[in-house]
């Protein structure tokens, strides 16, 4: 099986399927473009099993490699490969596809050939973007996820779907223009070459590297997003439609952690010791201050959103913390996020399609008219909070116990996010699904039927697998962010 492209498969197979969605959508074929879409979200999720299956969890170094010659005067290359922090990037994104698919079966009934076509499209580039090798390569990905999140919430979101759209596309591409910049002075000193692990070798002065480091920091704060940039998350989560906040959250949010580990810790290794403890704070400030704004929330959607920027703190914390356990933990509860908000912006879309409002206080009692769906949305809301046996305490507790290695006061801090979460995330299943019924539009619910099921079962399984069998998860990355560090820890400095 290593003998196929299993990469440029899980590429472009998502992709193929879009571009043939597009060619063949009208919405009077709406049914056979869904099953289309299915298949296609199914075909892309098995085509990367392979690529765990065969993955060699003792080494370290990049797996299923494709090289091929691009643009060849500029040496730029389409060059793809994974390791062990990678890895679960890819069939998470196929599996989220596919949980966006089912999710939007019977919910969207405009355009629904462009709208499948859009999240099979932006899976392809998404897991592109996990799978580069090349800068340029993986700035064309990078880049490219944009296009069809701004349709997505553009034309399918709420109200103010466009001011939302707008921003989001704004924010997010004016933070990467920097990102191509230093793209291009890496080229010129490394000799010619756009080969990441090229840069990795390269020695840069002390400016320099502060330099680059500034440069992508922009890129990637942005897209994470981290305090105090993060103001598109909200207005972007509450506008766009259930399945662009369920990919957002799950995937979108990742690219940019991920371009901290695969880009700036290893290439400007000296700028990113001496800027830690910036980042430090800033991921404590997200960690509580935004943990302190969730709590004040009205709109569902809005409470995640917010619980979802002091979540990813706990990744950019972990990180630069420079040890396993935090880089470990920063990974972990990437992956664990993409299950956890998933589900949880799942679970809104679930309500909102039967109530049309995502008020806190228009709910109450849900339990006693929808009891199936109540057991899987408190499952999540413990998960989000971290409760023990769930995704959502394995990275959490990871990151922490590295803190409070790195430093007392440090990890008690850090720590605090578990009240927070708790106090946020209980004060809203308490209105929502406990109590007496609050009004004859409760009264009415009916409990989720197999389709609904079926995808809340699919997520819930992913969160308790990962809780109780987070060893699955772990090893494969162990060889790889070891070797990281060893390139943080070796000064690069001219």
């Amino acid at each position: 099986m290593q003998s196929l492209p299993l990469l440029s498969l899980s590429i472009w197979t998502p992709i193929a399927f879009g571009i043939l969605l597009l060619l063949l959508g009208r919405d009077t074929n709406a049914p056979a473009m869904r099953w289309l879409a299915l298949v296609g979200a199914l075909v892309s999720l098995l085509v990367t099993i392979p690529l765990i299956t065969g993955f060699d969890t003792t080494s370290a170094s990049m797996q299923f490699v494709e090289r091929a010659p691009w643009i060849e005067p500029f040496n730029i290359h389409y060059h793809l490969g994974i390791d062990g922090i990678s890895l679960w990037f890819i069939p998470l994104t196929a599996f989220i596809t596919l949980i966006t698919v089912i999710a939007g079966w019977q919910i969207i009934t405009e355009r629904v050939g462009l709208y499948m076509a859009s999240f099979l499209i932006l899976s392809g580039l998404m897991v592109g973007v996990f799978c580069a090798l090349d800068g340029i390569l993986f700035y064309v990905f990078f880049e490219a996820t944009l296009i069809p999140m701004y349709l997505i919430i553009g034309i399918w979101g709420g109200p103010r779907r466009v001011y939302a759209a707008f921003k989001f596309f704004l924010y997010t591409l004016l933070g990467s223009l920097l990102m191509l910049v230093a793209l291009i002075y890496l080229y010129f000193q490394s000799g010619g070459s756009f080969n990441i692990l090229d840069w990795y070798t390269v020695p840069l002065s002390s400016t320099a590297q502060i330099l680059l480091f500034v440069a992508f920091f922009f890129a990637f704060a942005v897209k994470i997003p981290m305090w105090p940039v993060h103001t598109w998350l909200p207005d972007a989560h509450v506008e766009a439609p259930t399945g662009g906040s369920i990919v957002l959250a799950a995937i979108m949010l990742k690219l940019g952690a991920y371009g901290f580990v695969r880009f700036v810790l290893p290439i400007v290794p000296d700028a990113s010791h001496e800027l830690a403890p910036v980042i430090i704070a800033l991921s404590i400030i997200a960690v509580i201050y935004i943990g302190l704004v969730a709590m004040v929330q009205t709109d569902m959607k809005k409470l995640v959103a917010y619980s979802s920027i002091a979540h990813m703190g706990f990744v950019t914390l972990g990180f630069f913390l420079f040890s396993d356990l935090g880089v470990q933990g920063g990974l972990v509860q990437m992956i664990s996020h993409g299950f956890v908000s998933g589900a949880m912006f799942m679970s809104i879309g679930v309500l909102y399609d039967r109530m049309h409002t995502r008020n806190i206080v228009d709910y109450g009692g849900v339990t006693s008219k929808m009891p199936h769906f109540a057991a899987f949305a408190v499952l999540f809301a413990m998960a989000n909070a971290g409760l023990p046996g769930t995704s959502g305490f394995v990275g959490e507790w990871m990151v922490i116990l590295a803190a409070v290695k790195s430093n007392f006061w440090l990890g008690l801090l850090a720590a605090s996010t578990l009240v927070l979460a708790a106090g946020y995330t209980l004060w809203m299943v308490k209105r929502v699904f406990f109590g007496p019924v609050a009004n004859d539009h409760v009264a009415a619910l009916k409990d989720i039927g197999a389709r609904e099921f079926l995808i809340l079962g699919l997520l819930a399984a992913a969160v308790l697998w990962f809780g109780l069998y987070p060893k699955f998860f772990t090893d494969p990355m162990q060889a790889s962010v070891t070797q990281l560090l060893q390139h943080v820890a070796a000064s690069k400095l001219q």
